[in-house]
């Protein structure tokens, strides 16, 4: 008998060096290929950019089992081979998936984080903390699958971290409840870094925007720190995103004003706001009797978020109708008391007492009323 004819474990020499063969020559073609197609893909898309990824997180280990796999449909095994060769195949599957997935998440990662140093740098530290969650969610159950297949009952295994997590969860409750308010605040975007906001009475600029806190710096100088978790259960008004101000002021004339200068004063107010740049007018009207001056309200628009414009505008509004007033011989008003007395005709005492308050204080209207 011939060697090339000897039977090894069921298979004969020849077929044993037919299947080597076939699983190199298997494994040599997917090498070149490997090799060929990172040569020609160039990252000049995302569809290209994410196969090549792929294709760089795909290991020789992972085609010589696909090539060994080949290889053995020429060769008849015992069920004890088969049974161990399909164990050790399911094992490097699993690390070249688990391959793939880290390849890919950091692949998303880095991407985002591209993309957002020039939109929103203060997400990038979020973006890497979900990208290390993906991680080390993908290990865990891939280590758990490979404990699985070597015959390990992983029953209890799963139990355990589930109450082990629950456990560590409440610990870290407040933590984890800041984490991941500060993933919604990445997702959600209701504000970036450089935004401008008002949570509460507190105002700031917003300076970082980290995983467990945001910081903003306040108009007074000092650094405002809040909490995530609390930060979205405030109500936050941002107005760096501010199209435009509307304003509403209001002015008194005083009591005595003929009622033809009354009638007058809506259209200087009006003349005072249309004379500003950028600005919409909206309404000017007497709006009241009030309890010291005739009040009128007017309303117009800022077409600027910007402070410093808006009250460079309502001060060149001032100065015009300061001006205006003066020119119609409208007087501002201001707070007056009137304090009415009942004296008697012969109550000279406390007539000299009123004419000496009123030299005091010529500003409070002070009049006897004689009584019976």
């Amino acid at each position: 008998m011939h060697l090339i004819d000897s039977i090894i474990y069921g298979n004969s020499t020849l077929s044993w060096l037919i299947a080597l063969g076939i699983a190199i020559g298997c494994t040599a073609v997917l090498g070149i290929a490997r090799v060929t197609l990172l040569k020609v893909l160039k990252p000049t898309t995302t569809g290209r950019a994410f196969t090549r990824n792929v294709i760089q997180h795909t290991r020789y280990t992972f085609f010589a089992i696909i090539s060994i796999a080949i290889a053995t449909t020429y060769l008849t095994l015992s069920a004890r081979s088969q049974h161990v060769f399909a164990v050790i195949a399911t094992l490097i599957t699993l690390l070249q998936v688990a391959w793939w997935g880290h390849g890919l998440t950091t692949f998303w990662v880095h991407r985002v984080i591209k993309r957002r140093l020039k939109e929103d740098i203060g997400s990038v530290t979020v973006v890497r903390t979900i990208g290390t969650m993906i991680l080390v969610a993908l290990w865990i159950v891939i280590l758990i699958a490979i404990i699985a297949t070597l015959g390990v009952n992983v029953t209890g295994l799963v139990a355990g971290l589930g109450i082990g997590g629950i456990a560590i969860a409440l610990a870290v409750q407040n933590i984890v409840g800041d984490l991941f308010a500060s993933i919604s605040i990445m997702a959600d975007k209701p504000f970036v870094v450089g935004d401008f906001i008002q949570i509460g009475t507190m105002l700031g600029t917003v300076e970082q925007i980290g995983l467990k806190s945001t910081r903003l710096s306040s108009l007074s100088g000092e650094q405002l720190i809040f909490g995530n978790g609390d930060l979205l259960k405030s109500r936050i008004q941002n107005y760096k995103r501010m199209v435009n101000r509307r304003i509403v002021f209001t002015i008194g004339a005083e009591y005595g004003t003929s009622a033809e200068r009354v009638e007058a004063i809506p259209e200087m107010i009006k003349s005072a706001i249309t004379a500003q740049s950028p600005v919409r007018f909206d309404r000017a009207h007497f709006k009241e009797y009030g309890d010291s001056a005739l009040t009128y309200e007017a309303v117009y628009y800022v077409l600027s978020p910007d402070y410093n414009t808006y009250m460079d505008i309502q001060q060149a509004i001032n100065f015009i109708i300061y001006r205006d007033f003066e020119k119609a011989g409208i007087g501002m008003a201001f707070p007056t008391r009137t304090v009415m007395l009942r004296l008697t005709p012969d109550d000279s005492a406390a007539i000299a007492a009123i004419a000496e308050a009123h030299a005091r204080n010529p500003d409070e209207r002070v009049g006897p009323i004689i009584g019976p």
